[in-house]
């Protein structure tokens, strides 16, 4: 049993970063790396603000974590110093919590009963009590690989190697399917690889849980694009079953704004990209901040990570630019109440080392010089309202323009879907207005046999949800196979998180 009392005698603490300017000097990630023995009590005495709740929401899949993580089971293991039997509690509902611990903004702490008053303290730490269980739990050896002894003789092909494509791979290959994962990229990790930056999560926890994937009997094949490289007729000679998760990478673009065609003006993607490939030994990139003026145009993930990879590249000044006023620092009751997840501002570690934030204002034009390159921005402040029709409308609110250096902007306003590919257009599957794959109650799409899940049905959203439901397509997919399944499904196509409305 937690010890109800736990949450009165110690306060939140966060896991301690490096200082700013040796962050900005490398690309390694940005919390300090203490040693095990003092990091396994800091997340002890934090496991123990888990109280006896009795109604636990932070695993709740409508307004906590998706992958309906025991969270108060593991946080009662890691109090009493039982990391092994964590680790088998968690990894039982998350494949991959060294990816959550590092990457997921943690709905679950939103949800936790202890933020329900500020006078608790804050809610437990969980992610980072995740994390740390996933970190002794490699150190330990306590995640073998697990392989099947039984074959179904069944074939499946997974399309796409980010957290959904491998979930639902390690989950289906669990099971005793034969499972062939195809990257069109030359290495492996879908957004993980090339979309996280280095100093966010380190390649090398990517590559660890690969080669845990590989042993246990899942095949890779790279450079691989299917519905090309690949045909749909191959394809579907050679599997009984195909996953898509082939996420949504169709980058949401600017084209109104006068002056958008010089060059030196990029969607997100463009810039990251590059970026995480000169991190695995690729050469240098060819869209470089190094001293430049940055401005990036979305206040989201996206626009942090470009923010934080600009920085290390020696950028000469980060400005990061959102239509929406600044939120407040604490949850606003009347407009996200607990547990839903709480409109506030959002700081992350980029934005402690360098640059700075402007809110509610808008680029009003993008200005060049001779040869075409954007040097400038004009800037006015902004307001967010909906027309008659619902239509949302960026107003100005002032006569005045500010003018702003930008040698190079960054457009991080969000994902329009999946992209267009011959694949799709071969298995006769057609986007839905969202740009989005759909799929019935049992996952599978307007296509027989052919399963979807994770951004390419969600649309961009949360690592969590993308590994949630990798693992309830692997459900689908074993029920298509075999007539049942024991494996689990946490949720169901159509279930979104708790939200006022």
């Amino acid at each position: 049993m937690a010890d109800p009392y736990g949450f009165l005698k110690h306060s939140r603490s966060e896991p301690k970063k490096r200082p700013a300017a040796e962050r900005l000097s490398d690309w390694n990630e940005v919390y300090l790396d203490v040693p095990a023995e003092r990091r396994d009590a800091e997340v002890r005495t934090q496991a123990t603000r888990c109280m006896d709740c009795g109604i636990p929401f932070c695993h709740s899949g409508s307004a906590g974590c998706p992958l309906g993580n025991l969270i108060p089971e593991w946080n009662d293991l890691v109090r009493r110093g039982d990391w092994e039997t964590a680790s088998d509690r968690l990894h039982a509902t998350n494949n991959f919590p060294e990816f959550t611990g590092r990457l997921c903004p943690a709905p679950c702490e939103a949800a936790c009963v202890l933020s329900i008053s500020h006078d608790a303290g804050g809610p437990v730490a969980i992610k980072r009590v995740e994390q740390a269980i996933a970190d002794v739990s490699w150190e330990q050896g306590l995640v073998p690989p697990v392989q099947s002894h039984v074959s179904s003789g069944r074939r499946v092909a997974v399309v796409g190697s980010g957290p959904a494509g491998l979930a639902a791979a390690q989950q289906l290959t669990r099971a005793g399917h034969e499972v062939t994962v195809f990257e069109r990229d030359d290495r492996l990790g879908g957004l993980l690889r090339y979309g996280i930056p280095e100093f966010k999560m380190e390649k090398k926890v990517l590559d660890r849980r690969l080669a845990q994937l590989r042993k246990e009997g899942t095949k890779f094949v790279t450079g691989c694009e299917v519905g090309v490289d690949l045909t749909v007729e191959e394809l579907r000679s050679q599997f009984d079953a195909v996953v898509l998760a082939v996420g949504a990478l169709r980058g949401r673009d600017d084209t109104t704004t006068p002056g958008r065609s010089l060059e030196g003006i990029h969607l997100a993607m463009e810039h990251l990209v590059p970026a995480n490939r000169t991190c695995e030994g690729d050469g240098p990139a060819a869209i470089d901040a190094a001293g430049k003026h940055v401005v990036i145009i979305g206040g989201g993930d996206t626009g942090a990570d470009c923010y934080g990879t600009a920085s290390r590249q020696g950028a000469a000044s980060v400005l990061q630019l959102d239509q929406y006023p600044m939120p407040p620092s604490t949850r606003d009751d009347a407009r996200s109440p607990w547990p839903t997840w709480p409109y506030i501002l959002r700081t992350y570690p980029a934005h402690e080392e360098a640059g700075e934030r402007k809110f509610a204002v808008a680029v009003e034009e993008f200005v060049g010089d001779e040869d075409g390159h954007v040097r400038h921005i004009q800037l006015r402040k902004v307001r967010v309202e909906k027309d008659a029709s619902g239509r949302r409308q960026v107003v100005p609110t002032s006569e005045e323009v500010e003018v702003l250096p930008a040698d190079l902007v960054l457009l991080a306003i969000g994902f329009e879907g999946v992209e267009h590919m011959p694949l799709l257009d071969g298995l006769g599957i057609q986007l839905t207005s969202r740009g989005t794959i759909s799929c019935g109650s049992d996952w599978q799409t307007q296509s027989p046999g052919v399963f979807v899940c994770g951004d390419a049905h969600r649309g961009a959203s949360l690592v969590v949800w993308a590994i949630a439901e990798g693992r309830s397509v692997a459900n689908a997919v074993d029920r298509y196979l075999t007539g049942s399944s024991d494996l689990p499904s946490p949720v169901i196509p159509n279930m979104l998180p708790l939200a006022v409305v």
